[in-house]
């Protein structure tokens, strides 16, 4: 773990994060589709941090291709995209589990940032 890891928080800003990667920072990077909207995660040694504005809300993207010009330019060159959890239909009355955080990253899809 880096020291930088250490020092990082729940919300990460674009400069925060611009400055952690030059110290280092290696992180997991996800980005969750939400019915068209789109987020994304920072998964490191310690936690989970939220792209967010340097008001502390969580950025919000309506595509992926802005993210990838953002997280391309910064440096970052892939990460995984995954989906909010839908685990049943209950139109139709299919019950499902939901899977875990670490079941998303793992059957995401592989996405490029350059």
């Amino acid at each position: 773990m880096t020291a930088i890891d250490m020092t990082l928080g729940d919300q990460l800003t674009l400069k925060q994060l611009s400055n952690a990667l030059h110290n280092g920072f290696s992180p997991i990077v996800e980005v969750e589709s939400m019915d068209g909207i789109y987020k994304v995660r920072f998964h490191h040694a310690n936690g989970v941090s939220d792209l967010s504005d340097s008001k502390g809300h969580v950025s919000t993207f309506l595509g992926t291709g802005e993210i990838r010009d953002t997280l391309g330019q910064l440096g970052l060159t892939h990460g995984v995209l995954t989906f909010a959890d839908q685990c049943g239909d209950e139109m139709i009355g299919v019950e499902g589990k939901a899977i875990t955080p670490d079941e998303m990253l793992t059957y995401g899809t592989r996405i490029s940032f350059r």
